[in-house]
Protein backbone atom coordinates (compact mmCIF):
# COMPACT_ATOMS: atom_id res chain seq x y z
CA UNK A 1 0.00 0.00 0.00
CA UNK A 2 3.31 2.54 -0.06
CA UNK A 3 2.96 2.94 -3.59
CA UNK A 4 -0.47 4.50 -2.92
CA UNK A 5 0.37 6.95 -0.65
CA UNK A 6 1.62 9.74 -2.79
CA UNK A 7 1.06 8.75 -6.66
CA UNK A 8 0.16 10.91 -9.47
CA UNK A 9 -1.37 9.95 -13.14
CA UNK A 10 -1.66 12.41 -15.56
CA UNK A 11 -2.40 12.54 -19.42
CA UNK A 12 -2.57 15.76 -20.61
CA UNK A 13 -0.84 18.20 -23.05
CA UNK A 14 3.06 20.17 -23.31
CA UNK A 15 2.52 24.19 -22.64
CA UNK A 16 5.88 24.64 -24.22
CA UNK A 17 9.09 22.63 -24.94
CA UNK A 18 10.99 21.13 -22.22
CA UNK A 19 13.57 22.96 -20.59
CA UNK A 20 16.84 21.19 -20.31
CA UNK A 21 19.91 21.20 -17.41
CA UNK A 22 22.61 19.33 -17.49
CA UNK A 23 24.98 19.05 -15.04
CA UNK A 24 28.39 19.11 -14.31
CA UNK A 25 27.98 15.04 -13.55
CA UNK A 26 26.47 15.02 -16.49
CA UNK A 27 23.03 14.62 -14.75
CA UNK A 28 20.04 15.92 -16.52
CA UNK A 29 17.35 16.94 -15.00
CA UNK A 30 14.13 18.46 -17.30
CA UNK A 31 11.21 20.84 -16.52
CA UNK A 32 8.09 21.02 -18.22
CA UNK A 33 4.53 21.97 -18.08
CA UNK A 34 1.51 19.99 -18.55
CA UNK A 35 -2.07 20.85 -19.33
CA UNK A 36 -5.07 18.60 -18.56
CA UNK A 37 -8.50 19.45 -19.08
CA UNK A 38 -11.62 18.67 -18.36
CA UNK A 39 -15.07 19.68 -19.32
CA UNK A 40 -18.38 20.18 -17.80
CA UNK A 41 -21.95 21.50 -17.98
CA UNK A 42 -23.22 24.20 -15.69
CA UNK A 43 -26.69 24.23 -14.45
CA UNK A 44 -27.85 26.26 -16.44
CA UNK A 45 -26.75 24.05 -19.46
CA UNK A 46 -23.38 25.98 -20.77
CA UNK A 47 -20.31 24.21 -22.00
CA UNK A 48 -17.17 24.66 -19.80
CA UNK A 49 -13.62 23.69 -20.42
CA UNK A 50 -11.81 24.11 -17.55
CA UNK A 51 -7.24 23.43 -17.47
CA UNK A 52 -5.21 22.92 -14.61
CA UNK A 53 -1.56 23.58 -15.22
CA UNK A 54 0.93 21.24 -13.79
CA UNK A 55 4.37 21.73 -13.26
CA UNK A 56 6.75 18.63 -14.17
CA UNK A 57 10.29 17.38 -13.56
CA UNK A 58 11.78 13.86 -14.29
CA UNK A 59 15.82 12.90 -13.88
CA UNK A 60 17.99 10.07 -15.73
CA UNK A 61 16.37 7.94 -18.99
CA UNK A 62 13.72 9.25 -18.50
CA UNK A 63 14.88 13.04 -18.74
CA UNK A 64 16.81 12.03 -21.76
CA UNK A 65 13.71 10.71 -23.80
CA UNK A 66 12.10 14.04 -22.71
CA UNK A 67 14.48 15.88 -24.51
CA UNK A 68 14.91 14.12 -27.65
CA UNK A 69 11.19 13.37 -28.45
CA UNK A 70 8.65 16.05 -26.67
CA UNK A 71 7.94 19.46 -27.43
CA UNK A 72 5.27 21.56 -26.85
CA UNK A 73 1.91 20.31 -27.39
CA UNK A 74 2.78 16.91 -27.37
CA UNK A 75 0.76 14.44 -25.45
CA UNK A 76 2.23 12.11 -22.37
CA UNK A 77 0.79 10.27 -19.98
CA UNK A 78 2.52 9.90 -16.46
CA UNK A 79 3.20 8.24 -13.27
CA UNK A 80 4.66 10.28 -10.59
CA UNK A 81 4.58 11.96 -6.93
CA UNK A 82 3.97 15.09 -5.89
CA UNK A 83 6.83 17.17 -4.25
CA UNK A 84 6.77 20.72 -2.35
CA UNK A 85 9.74 22.86 -2.23
CA UNK A 86 9.84 26.29 -1.13
CA UNK A 87 12.89 29.62 -2.38
CA UNK A 88 13.90 32.44 -1.34
CA UNK A 89 13.49 35.31 -4.36
CA UNK A 90 15.49 38.34 -5.57
CA UNK A 91 13.38 40.12 -2.65
CA UNK A 92 13.72 38.04 -0.05
CA UNK A 93 10.35 36.52 -0.24
CA UNK A 94 9.38 33.35 0.37
CA UNK A 95 7.82 31.34 -2.91
CA UNK A 96 6.06 28.13 -2.67
CA UNK A 97 6.07 25.12 -5.47
CA UNK A 98 4.15 22.02 -6.20
CA UNK A 99 5.86 19.83 -8.99
CA UNK A 100 5.18 16.14 -9.78
CA UNK A 101 8.35 14.27 -9.93
CA UNK A 102 7.73 11.43 -13.15
CA UNK A 103 8.30 7.66 -12.54
CA UNK A 104 7.25 6.64 -15.79
CA UNK A 105 5.96 8.53 -19.02
CA UNK A 106 4.21 7.07 -21.96
CA UNK A 107 4.18 9.16 -24.70
CA UNK A 108 0.81 9.47 -26.87
CA UNK A 109 -0.51 10.61 -30.18
CA UNK A 110 0.71 10.68 -33.70
CA UNK A 111 4.77 10.14 -34.46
Amino acid sequence: MNTLRNKVQLIGNLGADPDVKTFDSGKKKVNFSLATSENYKKANGEKVEQTTWHNLICWGKTADIAEKYLKKGSEIAIDGKIQYRSYEDKNGETRYITEIMINEMVMLGKK
